[in-house]
Order: structure tokens, then C-alpha cells, then sequence
């Protein structure tokens, strides 16, 4: 009895679309880390103390799930990119134009809820190539930019 025929490259684990836009997640997280932690340097305003806080917690955070999913596009046989350059070049988040807080907060939501989207995309991709392993990885970013997303907004009382 032969096997059913995958779309899986064998090579790889997973078809190059579903690792290309895995790494463009990748780049847009390292991006978003570090808007963030510049957002964290230079935050002002009544709630300087509570941001510049919850910024440095943030990019923290970030930064691990940025580890996570160069990982994860190593270990399906791709390489990641390795400099600032070719990061920003595959990101789409743009750069902070206003320092004061509301802005901030406006700008990391944003780029946050537009990952999650990302993440959403890239789950049903990875499912249809059944590489369960990297859409639980994207659930898990999905559900940390979600939350994130919220938890800005929530800041701007809404």
C-alpha cells in the first residue's frame, strides 16, 4: 500500500511559503522588539513609571518569541536572516514617529494586532500543509499579540 502524497517538502518539514511568511513573523517580531524598546527609552508623560515598565516587560517578551521562531524556521531547514538590514528589509512595521505616550501605546497596538494577524494567516497555511508543530507555535504568538493588542488598548481606556 503506498503512502498518500504530502505537501510537505521533505527537507524541510514544511512548504517554503508557509517558512517564508514564518520568517517574515520572525522579522517583524525582532522589529517590534525593537520599537518597543525604544518606546521604552523615550515614553514621557503622566504614566512615564506604569510604560516604561510595561515596555521593558514587553520587548522581554518579544525578544524570547523572536528565539522561538528563528528556531523553528531552522528547524525546518531555512536559514534566518542575521542582520538589521535584511530584518527591516522583510518587516512591514514601521518606525515611531511621536514620542508621547498615547502615541506609543497607539503605534505598539497597532503593530501588534497586525502580527496577530499575520499569525492567523500563517496557521491556516500551516494547517492545510499539516505542520502542526509551527501552527501551535503561531496559536501561542497569535494569542501574545492578542493579548498585548489588549492590553494597549486598554491603556487608552478602551
Amino acid at each position: 500500500m503506498s503512502k498518500p502524497k504530502s505537501s510537505i517538502a521533505p527537507a524541510a518539514g514544511a512548504p517554503i511559503p508557509v517558512v517564508e511568511q514564518l520568517t517574515k513573523i520572525m522579522a517583524d517580531t525582532y522589529v517590534l522588539v525593537v520599537k518597543t524598546h525604544g518606546a521604552h527609552w523615550n515614553v514621557q508623560g503622566p504614566n512615564f513609571f506604569g510604560l516604561h515598565a510595561a515596555f521593558e516587560a514587553q520587548y522581554q517578551s518579544l525578544f524570547l518569541a523572536v528565539d522561538e521562531l528563528a528556531e523553528r524556521v531552522r528547524a525546518l531547514g531555512q536559514h534566518v536572516p542575521g542582520s538589521m538590514a535584511k530584518l527591516a528589509a522583510l518587516s512591514s512595521i514601521g518606525d515611531i514617529d511621536k514620542f508621547d505616550s498615547e502615541s506609543l501605546v497607539l503605534a505598539l497596538r497597532d503593530d501588534h494586532r497586525a502580527i496577530a494577524k499575520q499569525c492567523r494567516d500563517v496557521i491556516t497555511a500551516a494547517d492545510e500543509a499539516q505542520d502542526s508543530a509551527t501552527s501551535d507555535l503561531l496559536i501561542r504568538r497569535e494569542q501574545e499579540h492578542d493579548k498585548m493588542a489588549w492590553m494597549l488598548s486598554s491603556q487608552l481606556g478602551g
